[in-house]
């Protein structure tokens, strides 16, 4: 069974906690993304997605050219290890219901970024119970 550095993405894109919100922004357009791991240099702080920016930053009234990733990113970073099975990696984010986790090391350092589309293409198996889970409503969510 294959682990998460098998199958990873390596060629990360990450942005700053003192980045404005507008960089950012205009960093996920240009890189065709949807979300970032927020890092104070190799050390993941969190994850800023575009959801991120406009129901914590927008909805909120804060000024984009003024407020930081810092202000709006999630802390609490759902994560897998670098040395974590692949079919744990999946099942996690099935559970929680994430399409991408961010893999650090033992000293919390980013190393890649394991998303469905890593498994898709990189592991052999079926990822539809996975794909099932994360695209189930949540309680209380829209319908």
């Amino acid at each position: 069974m294959p682990t998460v550095s098998e199958i990873m993405s390596t060629d990360v894109q990450v942005i700053g906690p003192q980045e404005t919100l507008r960089s950012a922004a205009r960093l996920m357009q240009e890189l065709d993304v949807g979300a970032l791991p927020v890092c104070d240099g190799e050390r993941l702080l969190g994850m800023l997605t575009d959801r991120d920016i406009t129901v914590r930053g927008v909805a909120e009234g804060l000024k984009p050219d003024e407020s930081c990733v810092g202000d709006v990113m999630s802390a609490e970073v759902l994560y897998a290890t670098e040395d974590q099975s692949a079919e744990d990696a999946l099942q996690m984010m099935g559970q929680q219901q994430v399409r991408r986790l961010p893999v650090i090391d033992n000293d919390r350092h980013l190393v890649g970024v394991v998303s469905l589309g890593d498994f898709a293409l990189r592991q052999d198996g079926h990822i539809d119970e996975a794909m099932r889970d994360i695209s189930q409503p949540t309680v209380g969510g829209p319908l």
